[in-house]
């Protein structure tokens, strides 16, 4: 039998805000599987439905870069915010993110490419950036979109200065009109960044999420007691709101409160082939110190 830590209890209540001990018991029914846990709170009607990504953190910049019909955005993670102010890193997140332009999104090849106006790699230039400021850093994820006919768009959220900043989106709109789609992709990126959206249309939600999350409405259904034929009619309609809240064309755009995006998409003659949001630190587990409890230990209390 799996040990029900206090940490796995710990975690499962920052993912679901359930109570502590609703949590354990969950843990103990799922036999320590976390997601099974959450499915088991979400049945019982104690945990939201909502999409968490915990409250881990991390530190650094997104950086976002351009180049005619394309566009690329980079993560590069630091250890204090304090990092991310400094115009050594800041220049270092800038020049990757343009160097991403013409390398793609491999990672490893980013950091065996040759770093602008030097004869080494970005890697190598990276740990010299890591010796002179004393901070661990990494590059930890790169996005590029392009377009053929159309505006690769991008929007950054809490900027510190142009193309840095703490949440990035990427947006490929294909159609006429550039300038106008340069304007809507920002529009889009900007509620992308508040609405956290999976996927561009149903068609291209995960079947596997799907098929969970239509299992939890039907057992959540029948534990209310309702007939089939009712059940079946309340999982197709908590589906649709499902696919409402995860799926960006079926979103209510957030500029009017009441317009769906696909229409706002569709009446400028345009069509979204592809966007990527990156949130920094999104799901990177962070160390976190009680320093009374080390300073207590130290002491001998």
């Amino acid at each position: 039998m799996t040990e029900i830590t206090g940490a796995m209890v710990k975690d499962l209540r920052e993912k679901t805000g359930a109570g502590m001990m609703d949590c354990k018991k969950a843990l103990v029914e799922a036999g320590g599987d976390m997601e099974g846990a959450v499915d088991w709170l979400r049945k019982k009607g104690l945990a939201a439905a909502a999409k968490k990504s915990g409250r881990v953190a991390a530190e650094g910049l997104v950086g976002v870069a351009h180049a005619g019909n394309k566009a690329a955005m980079v993560e590069v993670n630091a250890e204090t915010d304090f990092v991310a102010r400094n115009d050594a890193f800041q220049g270092f997140v800038e020049t990757v993110s343009k160097l991403a332009l013409s390398v793609g999104e491999d990672v490893e090849a980013l950091k065996s490419a040759v770093y602008p106006g030097t004869d080494h790699t970005v890697a190598e230039e990276l740990t010299h950036l890591i010796a002179t400021v004393g901070e661990n850093m990494s590059i930890r994820r790169v996005a590029v979109i392009e377009v053929k006919h159309g505006a690769a768009a991008s929007y950054v959220h809490g900027a510190l200065k142009p193309g840095l900043g703490k949440i990035g989106v990427l947006v490929a709109l294909e159609g006429n009109a550039e300038d106008a789609l340069l304007a809507l992709g920002r529009q889009l990126g900007m509620h992308i960044a508040a609405t956290r959206p999976d996927a561009i249309s149903a068609a291209d939600v995960d079947p596997a999420a799907v098929a969970r999350e239509r299992a939890i409405f039907t057992d959540q259904a029948r534990a209310e007691g309702k007939p089939d034929a009712i059940i079946e009619k309340m999982v197709e309609g908590r589906v649709r709101k499902y696919f409402a809240d995860v799926v960006l064309l079926e979103q209510i755009w957030v500029h009017d409160g009441e317009s769906k995006v696909q229409k706002i998409v569709h009446s400028a003659g345009a069509e979204v082939t592809r966007f990527a949001r990156f949130t920094l630190g999104e799901g990177i587990e962070k160390e976190t110190t009680d320093f009374a409890a080390e300073v207590a230990a130290a002491a001998g209390v």
